[in-house]
């Protein structure tokens, strides 16, 4: 059987799906499946071995300049990669119009969420088959359900299976720790006087920490939290596949909530993910190893990009003054087995 599975975003999202192609691969041996995806998640599709092909489109850039797109041809191209092969299913993973109109472009039978578990109810029309999945429960399941409803069998009593932690070589268990503190909501940010402090922190105790960054903005961030200590480092900017090595590798996480942190979890790292704004009941990360520190703030969680509290705070956002360094530390030093030196 060969499937098209499109779900084109975000990381988090992506990689939420991947237990799904794991139980899929499981319950129905000879199983295939295609993967549409965003351009810039292009990676993490190969790295299950159910997938044959990555589909990549580029809806978002696209959207910001669809004359340029079209003059290059790029969305007609993609179309016809979509329509070149017959599928025996197509499952839109994502509920979303735009994966509604990626799925319709198939000529071939569709699966998707129904109107009331979409969270656009309108992609429902796009599909041939429609299933109700609860809408209260997290993100994997959601997922593992609807693959289990689509293709006809029962989703295992076992934990989620991400199907990737084989790919990528770990290291050994170094003294190294990886410090995700990029993020897109100013609400999501833990403040850089926290990282400074943790990364001082892990330092003491001997531990190398590394900084990644994804743009500027981050690159800045990351120097000034290293410029605590010679053992914090800054890393060169990084591939998804080179991020997942050294997440890998690595014999701890801290982040905020972003995509990384998933992909942590879905590697089995342990990982202690920061929660203000949001809360992690139906998306946060899900795995061995994962820790939740949620802000104890009467606003928290507001569920913002933008933090409305009026009063007085020594840190932004002002939820995060319920969760400082000091509380990460004596979390992360038990996880990580560190043995504090007086």
């Amino acid at each position: 059987m060969r499937v098209l599975l499109v779900k084109t975003s975000s990381l988090g999202d992506v990689l939420h799906t991947l237990p799904a192609l794991t139980d899929a691969a499981q319950q129905r041996p000879g199983i295939r499946f295609d993967w549409v995806v965003e351009e810039a998640f292009v990676e993490v599709p190969a790295w299950h071995a159910a997938v044959d092909t990555v589909i990549p489109v580029a809806l978002r850039r696209w959207k910001h300049g669809p004359l340029r797109a079209l003059l290059a041809g790029e969305p007609q191209a993609a179309v016809r990669r979509l329509r070149g092969r017959q599928y025996d299913l197509v499952i839109d993973a994502q509920g979303l119009m735009k994966s509604a109109v990626v799925t319709r472009l198939v000529r071939s039978p569709r699966a998707g969420l129904d109107r009331n578990s979409a969270r656009e109810p309108v992609a429902a029309r796009a599909y041939n088959r429609k299933f109700s999945i609860a809408r209260q429960q997290h993100a994997v399941q959601r997922v593992r359900q609807l693959f289990a409803a689509a293709l006809g069998y029962e989703v295992p009593d076992v934990l989620p299976d991400y199907g990737i932690r084989q790919q990528f070589t770990r290291q050994g268990q170094e003294p190294c720790l990886v410090f995700l503190h990029g993020t897109t909501w100013p609400t999501k940010h833990w403040p850089e006087e926290y990282w400074t402090e943790l990364a001082s922190m892990a330092a003491m105790q001997g531990l190398q920490v590394k900084l990644p960054w994804g743009n500027e903005a981050e690159r800045q961030r990351a120097t000034r939290i290293a410029a605590v200590h010679p053992a914090v480092a800054v890393l060169p900017r990084m591939q998804l596949g080179e991020l997942a090595t050294l997440i890998a590798g690595a014999s701890g996480v801290v982040g905020v909530d972003t995509g990384l942190v998933h992909l942590a979890a879905a590697l089995e790292t342990p990982c202690i993910t920061l929660y203000g704004s949001t809360d992690p009941g139906l998306i946060g990360t899900l795995g061995g190893a994962q820790v939740h520190l949620q802000a104890d703030f009467g606003c928290a969680p507001c569920g913002s990009k933008k933090c409305s509290f009026s009063g007085n705070s020594p840190v932004f956002p002002a939820c995060y003054e319920t969760l400082g360094p000091g509380k990460v530390w004596s979390k992360l030093s038990r996880m990580i087995d560190v043995v504090e030196t007086a």
